[in-house]
């Protein structure tokens, strides 16, 4: 079973992030920039949420509010869960399914060190079991 800190050295380790008073249309702006489904919140160095492209459709475009006019902090998710760098990929996997979040923060004490998506996890699990696969038909095979 891998742990998220192996997986988190086999991907790029940037933290994208946005303020809480910075606007939402400046959140998918960025979001879009990068690639990305989700930002940290973070202020003064702490993570205060996460901000997901699920916020934005269920608390501003069906609402409609003004992505422009609405802060961060109004539509952020501010009890975040997470990972620890221990923690491993199947023990992650059952946390997002269970919770149906697509994005989990990686914490080491109260420092966020990588993010990881539901994508990771499943790249990382297929990997395993096809280096089982092969292993077991080499067995096999003699």
């Amino acid at each position: 079973m891998t742990a998220v800190a192996k997986l988190l050295d086999s991907k790029e380790r940037h933290i994208w992030s946005i303020g809480p008073n910075d606007f939402v249309y400046d959140a998918i702006k960025l979001m879009a920039e990068k690639g990305i489904g989700a930002l940290l919140v973070m202020e003064g160095g702490s993570l205060v949420g996460i901000l997901s492209e699920r916020d934005y459709a269920r608390k501003v475009i069906l609402k409609g509010k003004s992505s422009k006019k609405t802060p961060v902090v109004d539509i952020m998710t501010k009890d975040v869960l997470f990972a620890r760098p221990e923690q491993n990929v199947e023990e992650c996997m059952a946390l997002m399914t269970k919770k149906h979040i697509r994005h989990l923060p990686v914490m080491e004490g109260k420092q966020v060190v990588g993010m990881i998506s539901i994508g990771d996890l499943v790249k990382t699990i297929i990997a395993e079991q096809k280096f089982t696969i092969e292993q077991l038909e080499h067995y096999i095979s003699g």
